[in-house]
């Protein structure tokens, strides 16, 4: 990362939760809804999902993963169950925020540069349907354990960290729940 490198100008908003919460789902019709939120594209070195869009991640493999990491390319990165993922020095247009759907490690790097971050908590409304929601995008039942594993111990730091906490139990009222949460900060920040 960048020494000294502070982030965007704008507000920086960080959707962070178990896999399985809909980070992605919400983040997607966020930006979809909002023209004045700009979402950050991860890279990860995990190979694509059967029915992913290509630009869901750049994906990537570890020795360019590695390159960027070694010039200063990202504002966070974290191997994560066997796979790198890291966000690029944000390149926003001006007079937009940033919003990035992250992992609980990234967050906390994300906070230590950039305190004034608005973290939020996406979790599944319980761990059934987490399971039901990673073994329907195809992931492998060892990785499904070990995903449910690692959820619960980002939940509790997750709990930790963020300023609010949203139950994606219904697509449409959590994307609801967390444009109130942004457009609270922009009143309460202008």
């Amino acid at each position: 990362m960048p020494a000294g490198w502070a982030g965007p100008a704008g507000r920086l908003f960080v959707l962070i939760g178990p896999g399985g919460a809909g980070k992605g789902t919400v983040a997607a019709e966020l930006t979809a809804r909002d023209p004045a939120l700009w979402l950050s594209r991860s890279w990860t070195t995990r190979p694509r999902r059967d029915g992913e869009t290509d630009d869901a991640y750049v994906f990537t493999d570890r020795d360019r993963f590695m390159d960027r990491v070694a010039a200063g390319g990202f504002f966070e990165w974290a191997d994560f169950l066997d796979n790198l993922y890291g966000t690029p020095v944000p390149d926003a247009p001006p007079g937009v925020d940033v919003l990035l759907e992250i992992d609980l490690q990234g967050a906390q790097q994300v906070v230590a540069r950039r305190p004034d971050a608005v973290v939020i908590l996406l979790l599944p409304p319980s761990e059934d349907v987490q399971r039901q929601r990673l073994v329907a995008r195809g992931d492998s039942p060892e990785h499904v354990r070990r995903r449910l594993d690692k959820g619960r111990e980002e939940v509790a730091g997750g709990r930790r960290l963020a300023r609010y906490e949203v139950v994606n139990d219904q697509v449409d009222r959590a994307v609801a729940e967390v444009a109130g949460i942004i457009d609270r900060t922009r009143r309460e920040d202008p």
